[in-house]
């Protein structure tokens, strides 16, 4: 290795949104990216929720280093009210923004990263580990299947690689419960498009939807449409907290208005029976029949079982941490975020969602020049923003080019959701953050259909009868959702 360090490129795990912001605002500072995305396109995992639409409007979705960097290609920003799709996302902006001179030749697809390390150094040495490179492994395969690996050094990474992927066990303890692998064939993933090319996986089944966040009130409402549509289309939503008020929302009061229009309308389809709840479910066994699962669930009432066609688990996801095992972390160790961060996102102890500014001092690792960006950074946390992304990476940038007085004036300008409790919310099975556990993004309902209110639907049996939740109380929130 000739290079001096300081002439290596930052590497960019992940070429989503906030990876791409993440290289926009390193070329501004003048530092070298490298963005490395293991997809075979840019915002590989967003493509899989294409069919959502986000809370947020566009006037939060685009960061404004990358803004600047299409400015002179033509690009026109989108409406700032307007919500877009995953799929309007990518092609608005992504794709524009991955295209321009800048970032193209700095990006490579197809580049899974799967280790990293310092050159020559395991996490067991510290002398002059900061002075050395770091190592990035990364594999590709190659059109004929060949797989090759290859070594990037790099002065330092930005891991913005998210958490899609990494889904969370439908088992209680963490654990999948008995039976869930084998049953793989019946499980959807969390946010399967109900209304349009999976129709046919949906329409006239028994449907189990675990989880309690926005992957899975996006969900239930399009299983609650199509059923208004096929009427033999059956509904059940099982979480394992007491309640579901946080899934209903803050209603008028939520700052995002389609956040908060989709809590009400979950709670309008719970009310009307068109989607049967059951609360204070904890999954323990699944067991494939032929065409169907019988799932086996702990209740206040016993032990129950509930015949199902297709599960459609949206229990959130979790942060995939094998690739950095050679890495010097300070991880909180129950949320899996930043420890400086994680105090104020665990869902355990934070029931607000309001998320102060934070930049590089709160994301720094033992681990000199790492950092971890984006929905990865919220570790197992439920609810992320990609405003909250873009600011953490334009601070780290600032840090890497050595001006500490940028990287430490952080600001956040977050909607309000409308929602917040006085004691520290229930766990449940599914507490999402939408598809911003996924690519880096946060989401909300399917593209806009017409709503019509059909026949109360329900299981003749199954889990035991649980209870909605009370109305949320009014409070300021700030980043709670998507």
């Amino acid at each position: 290795m000739n290079t001096p360090v300081d002439r290596l490129p930052v590497v960019v795990v992940g070429a989503g949104p906030v990876g791409l912001a993440a290289a926009a605002h390193l070329l501004e500072r003048g530092l070298e990216p490298l963005v490395l995305e293991a997809g075979d396109e840019v915002g590989a995992a967003v493509r899989q929720w294409h069919h959502v639409r986000l809370f947020s409007p566009w006037r939060y979705d685009v960061d404004a280093a990358a803004a600047r960097l299409l400015a002179p290609t033509g690009w026109q920003h989108p409406e700032p009210t307007g919500l877009p799709t995953g799929a309007d996302l990518v092609e608005q902006y992504l794709e524009p923004l991955a295209a321009t001179g800048a970032l193209a030749p700095r990006i490579r697809t197809g580049a899974r990263v799967v280790a990293l390390s310092r050159v020559g150094l395991d996490k067991t040495h510290s002398l002059g580990r900061d002075d050395r490179p770091f190592l990035v492994r990364v594999r590709s395969t190659d059109e004929q299947g060949r797989t090759t690996v290859v070594d990037h050094h790099a002065r330092a990474v930005i891991d913005a690689s998210g958490t899609w992927g990494q889904r969370n066990p439908l088992g209680v303890s963490g654990l999948p419960a008995p039976g869930e692998a084998e049953a793989a064939p019946f499980l959807a993933g969390p946010l399967p498009d109900v209304l349009g090319a999976e129709r046919d996986r949906f329409a006239g089944r028994r449907v189990l939807v675990v989880g309690a966040g926005h992957s899975a009130a996006n969900t239930l409402l399009n299983l609650a449409r199509l059923a208004d549509e096929e009427p033999a289309t059956r509904v059940v939503w099982a979480v394992r907290g007491a309640s579901v008020q946080r899934a209903f929302g803050g209603g008028d009061l939520d700052g995002l208005p389609a956040r908060g229009a989709l809590g009400a309308r979950l709670r309008d389809a719970v009310g009307s029976g068109r989607i049967e709840l059951r609360t204070e479910v904890a999954i323990s066994a699944l067991e494939p029949h032929g065409d169907e699962v019988v799932v086996v669930a702990g209740t206040p009432a016993g032990e129950r079982r509930l015949t199902v066609d297709v599960i459609a688990a949206a229990t959130g996801f979790r942060p995939e941490l094998g690739m950095l095992r050679e890495l010097r972390l300070d991880l909180d160790p129950g949320v899996e975020a930043p420890a400086r961060l994680a105090p104020v996102i665990d869902p355990e102890l934070h029931s607000c969602g309001t998320v102060p500014p934070h930049g590089a001092d709160v994301l720094a690792h033992p681990e000199t020049g790492f950092f971890i960006a984006g929905v990865k950074s919220y570790g197992r946390a439920p609810t992320f923003l990609l405003a909250t992304g873009y600011e953490q990476v334009r601070s780290v940038a600032a840090h890497l080019a050595g001006d500490s007085e940028a990287a430490a004036d952080v600001q956040l300008d977050l909607p309000e959701t409308g929602v917040c409790s006085s004691a520290a919310p229930a766990v449940t099975a599914g507490v999402d953050g939408g598809a911003g556990g996924a690519g880096g993004a946060c989401c909300g309902s399917s593209a806009p259909r017409p709503v019509t209110t059909g026949a109360p639907v329900g299981f003749p049996t199954g889990f035991a009868h649980g209870r909605s939740g009370e109305a949320p109380a009014a409070r300021r929130a700030g980043a709670s959702g998507c």
